[in-house]
């Protein structure tokens, strides 16, 4: 168990039920879902924000609730808040001096130290200065990324810091030094609202559904099933077997048969296929399908 950076085995409490992972150290795992399927809860409960009712939650092999785990974890809350008056230097040294005072560290050159990290490590060195009240969106998640990472933390759990209406350049930039992280042997289980935001991130998904991960895998493994579109003039009432009606036409899965036997099944249905294209499934469609199949 000591291998692994963490661990939730047969979690239950607060609406999910009976959630179990293993999270390596420098993996970075995405659980995705809709609205309301618990991503926000397991990450609290990982945090140790809640208390599961059962299950057990260990960090490098110590519980959650021990001083020494909790040294390792960071967590960067959904639409986090810290106080508007305040500068982004000045919100981290708060954090800094909790730290500090947990671990008996006294030096001010230690606290300076932790808040300058913090701040290299989110991108936040140039707007140290300003106050958070002026902040942009993309400045806000970067804080509380680098509340999260402050103290050399070695599990950060990181909830929508992906969504909330960043543009595709704060976006890369984020997603890049959550990698750059885990490239250091940090390990991270992050939240997003938003599949496509995990597809250049994450190694490892975990779909969740009403509190309960109904599917999960390695992501390439999930996203590699090919699917055939079929574009027609006139869908038909009833697709052929193993097909499905779009607004353009028809798709189709193609694991376990070819794109000629697919297009056979079309003419024998007397289809008037338009043109036809294969393309590789998005993350968004597996989580899609797996709301599907209530």
């Amino acid at each position: 168990m000591t291998d692994y950076a963490l661990t939730l085995c047969d979690v239950r409490g607060h609406g999910v039920a009976g959630i179990s992972l293993a999270l390596l150290p420098g993996e970075i795992a995405g659980l995705v879902g809709p609205a309301g399927a618990g991503k926000s809860t397991v990450i609290r409960i990982a945090a140790g924000c809640l208390r599961p009712e059962n299950g057990e939650l260990r960090v490098w092999g110590a519980r959650v609730e021990a001083p020494a785990a909790r040294q390792l974890i960071g967590y960067a809350a959904d639409n986090a808040v810290f106080p508007a008056a305040v500068t982004v230097r000045e919100v981290l040294s708060y954090y800094a001096r909790l730290h500090c005072a947990a671990n008996a560290e006294r030096a001010p050159r230690r606290l300076r130290g932790l808040v300058r990290e913090a701040l290299e490590l989110s991108g936040l060195a140039g707007e140290a200065g300003t106050r958070v009240e002026a902040l942009s969106r993309a400045d806000l998640h970067r804080l509380g990324l680098a509340q999260a990472v402050l103290g050399g933390r070695r599990v950060l759990l990181l909830d929508e810091v992906l969504s909330g209406g960043l543009d595709a350049i704060a976006r890369r930039d984020l997603r890049g030094r959550i990698a750059g992280l885990a490239a250091s042997g940090v390990a991270v289980l992050i939240t997003s609202r938003d599949p496509a935001a995990l597809e250049r991130l994450a190694a490892r998904v975990l779909v969740l559904r009403e509190g309960r991960i109904v599917r999960a895998g390695p992501l390439a493994t999930l996203l590699g099933e090919r699917v055939l579109e079929v574009i027609l003039d006139c869908p038909p009432a009833e697709p052929p077997p193993g097909f499905r009606v779009t607004a353009a036409g028809l798709e189709a899965s193609l694991t376990g048969r070819t794109v000629e036997a697919a297009l056979a099944l079309c003419r024998a249905h007397r289809l008037p296929v338009r043109a036809s294209r294969v393309r590789v499934k998005s993350l968004e469609e597996v989580v899609l399908e797996t709301h599907d199949r209530r």
